[in-house]
Parts: structure tokens; sequence; C-alpha cells
């Protein structure tokens, strides 16, 4: 079969204040090992497809901060920064006017550090064969919801934690986020679902954790020092 999404966009959706870090930097720009957080999930991305278009999406107050980023890649790489919106749903948005062409699309969080090569690799090959690809682990710990002043216990056999990068098929994406936003959109498989279009799930990884305490910047250390 000829694939017809030889074309690659990661949209790198950054958009913390680093309150949760009592910093004053933004934690998308914390030391991690010592480089930025944003430096990692943009060198894997590039491990797995030299030749992918990069987006950043960054508040527009923290644009600058970009070459914070870029000056740790010694070689020139083929990234477009781009202002954010007032959600998420804004940003991704302003993000995938930069995209053209029949492609694949990925969305991922810049406060997630660890994603694997692998795992951007699966989710490029199950979009180009189904259309989406959102990764997801399973639940660990017991889970209870709550209802009113009660709460009962859920089955988390039928519980999934969502990560990122979610990943689609350029003519799935790009049409989903030209609709109104609602609120109930937490994530671009909400948008895309919201269009009538089924999502498919990927396995995610443990280790693919998004970095919003400073007890999660411990945890990635770590990890990335058992990597290396």
């Amino acid at each position: 079969m000829t694939n017809h999404y030889s074309e690659k966009y990661a949209v790198i959706v950054a958009g913390g204040k680093g309150v949760r870090m009592n910093s004053a930097l933004p934690k998308q720009f914390l030391p991690l090992h010592g480089k930025p957080v944003l430096y990692y999930p943009v060198r894997s991305f590039i491990a797995a497809f030299p030749d992918i278009h990069i987006i950043l999406v960054l508040p527009h107050d923290q644009m600058s901060y970009a070459q914070m980023v870029l000056k740790e890649f010694p070689e020139r790489i083929n990234v477009t920064i781009v202002a954010g919106g007032a959600t998420r749903y804004h940003s991704v948005q302003n993000g995938l006017k930069q995209v053209e062409g029949e492609s694949i699309v990925f969305v991922h969080d810049g406060v997630r550090p660890l994603v694997s090569v692998d795992l951007i690799r699966r989710c490029y090959q199950q979009a180009v064969e189904l259309g989406s690809a959102i990764p997801a682990v399973q639940v660990a710990d017991s889970m209870r919801i709550i209802e009113d002043d009660d709460s009962r216990p859920l089955d988390r056999t039928f519980m999934r934690i969502i990560q990122t990068p979610q990943t689609f098929r350029s003519d799935i994406i790009l049409p989903a986020f030209r609709q109104d936003y609602i609120p109930s959109f937490t994530d671009e498989a909400t948008v895309v679902e919201n269009e009538g279009t089924t999502i498919f799930l990927i396995d995610g990884e443990y280790s693919n954790i998004k970095v919003t305490t400073p007890n999660d910047i411990l945890i990635a250390e770590a990890l990335l020092k058992a990597r290396t």
C-alpha cells in the first residue's frame, strides 16, 4: 500500500507557567539533566524522523525563551514558533495552521520530556493505517468516583490514562479543529470524536510522564540517568 503521508508535523504545545514548580521560569524551560525540559521531546521527534517539521506553540510572552531550546541543537532543525491561544484547543489550532498537504500530525505536551522514539514511530504507523493513535496506559491505582457526599469504586480494568503524542492523519485532525470551541475539549481526541470520528488507542509508556511538580523533575532526572 502506498503511503501518502510521508510529510510529518509535530505540534509541541508548551504553555506552562511554573506555578506549581514555585519557579519564575516556566516549567518547560526548567533545567532537566542540564538542558531545558522542552529540549527532550524535540530531540526525540527529530531522532524518530529527521525530516519532521517541528511546530513549537508558546505563550506570546515566552516566545523569546525558545532560543534556550534551539541553541542546544548544533545542527539546523526545521522548526516554526507560533503563539498560543487562550486554551489548549486554541493553541493547537494555531499550530495546525502551519500544517500543509497530506501528512501525519503529532500533538505533544512540551512537558512530557521522556517520550521515546519507539512510541513516536508506533504512533506514526498506526495513524497511517487507522487514522489515529492515542497513547494510553492502564490505571494501576484503585479509583473512586465522587457523587455528592458519597463515593463508589470504579472498575480500573476499563480505565486508561491518556498521554501524548496524540497522532492523526491531517485529513482527520484539520477539519476537526475548525469546530467552535466547547469546554469539553480536553485533548485532541475529544475534538476529533466530537466530529463523529472514531479514535484508536495505542499502548503508551509509563515513563512518558508529564512534568508539573518538583517531584516530577526528580523522577524525570532518575529516568533519564537510567536511560543513559
